[in-house]
């Protein structure tokens, strides 16, 4: 059974960066994250945008990017401002940067706009280039027009390589004059649909809410809770506003020592019942089909991602027998 497409990118924590500190610049390369968003839009005031965007120029032309950091983004400003043509064409041809986060994409105009100045500027982060390194796009969803906008919004990222989306709660809650409290039950709409659609899409990745909290045991315990929430709903990575959260985060989106042993005995038995001709049997009691076998191996992908030593764990069990 195929591996879903959705299993092909590892993005459990998304952590901000501010690109107006050179300090946070700079420590960033020392930090290990599945990703490290460099960050032009929030958390940077509007009279630094410039100085920011030379900053972070200079720094990703001048780094060598460490092997604990598996992908590079920056968070463009929103494609109304007048900043974000200014971010793409400086950012854009950088070898060193993997994804553009665009933020408050409200229409499949916003990707548009975002890709026709790509292809000028830099038409070899597209597939059909001979010499493609593509550039992934991420949209960031923060308001009930682009919710209800998703369909269009996802098909247009066929042909604007469109890697995930990420929803914005704090700017969401804003729009809709709602007000954040711990059940997050007031975002499930919302973030039910954005889980769905990136997978009816076939997204790779689907970034759940900040988590405000990050200080102390009931920072660390709200944000295992939002984390378990999150994977839940169908989120596969969470965005993070602190290097502290990235280590929780990071263990909570990827699967645990148990689940990866159950996956590789459940991998084996299903190649024997194969082999056999058999479609559905039993292990430990419960029935095994197509299903749950193909989760099974989506685990496996995941878990190697992840640094699991699967061969291992494949020669351990290399006996499990289907019941």
């Amino acid at each position: 059974m195929a591996i879903s497409p959705a299993s092909t990118v590892l993005r459990r924590a998304l952590l901000y960066v501010p690109a107006s500190s050179q300090k946070m610049l700079t420590k960033s390369l020392s930090l290990t994250s599945d990703n490290i968003t460099y960050d032009l839009e929030d958390a940077v005031a509007p009279h630094m945008k410039p100085s920011a965007r030379q900053a972070l120029h200079a720094h990703l032309n001048s780094l060598s990017r460490p092997s604990s950091i598996s992908e590079l983004a920056v968070r463009i400003n929103a494609i109304s401002t007048p900043y974000a043509l200014d971010d793409l064409l400086i950012i854009a041809k950088n070898p060193s940067v993997d994804a553009i986060v665009i933020p408050k994409v409200n229409s499949a105009s916003d990707l548009t706009f975002v890709t026709d100045v790509l292809r000028q500027t830099c038409p070899e982060r597209f597939d059909d280039h001979p010499k493609s390194k593509p550039m992934k796009l991420i949209a960031l969803i923060e308001s009930a027009r682009s919710v209800m906008d998703l369909p269009s919004i996802c098909a247009a990222g066929g042909s604007a390589n469109l890697s995930g989306l990420i929803f914005a709660a704090e700017d969401f809650a804003l729009d809709l004059s709602l007000t954040r409290t711990p059940s997050l039950q007031e975002f499930l709409y919302a973030r039910s649909a954005i889980a769905t659609a990136a997978r009816a899409f076939n997204l790779p990745s689907t970034i759940d809410l900040v988590c405000t909290s990050y200080r102390g045991e009931e920072g660390l315990k709200r944000l295992e809770e939002e984390c378990q929430n999150g994977k839940e709903m169908g989120f596969n990575g969470k965005q993070c506003i602190h290097p502290s959260q990235v280590e929780t985060v990071q263990r909570m989106f990827g699967p645990d020592e148990k689940e990866v042993e159950w996956a590789v005995r459940v991998v084996i038995a299903d190649e024997k019942a194969a082999a056999a001709g058999r479609g559905a049997w039993t292990f430990q009691g419960k029935m095994i089909d197509a299903p749950v076998s193909g989760k099974a191996r989506a685990v496996l992908a995941k878990a190697e991602k992840c640094g699991f030593d699967v061969a291992g764990l494949r020669e351990k069990w290399k006996d499990q027998e289907p019941e």
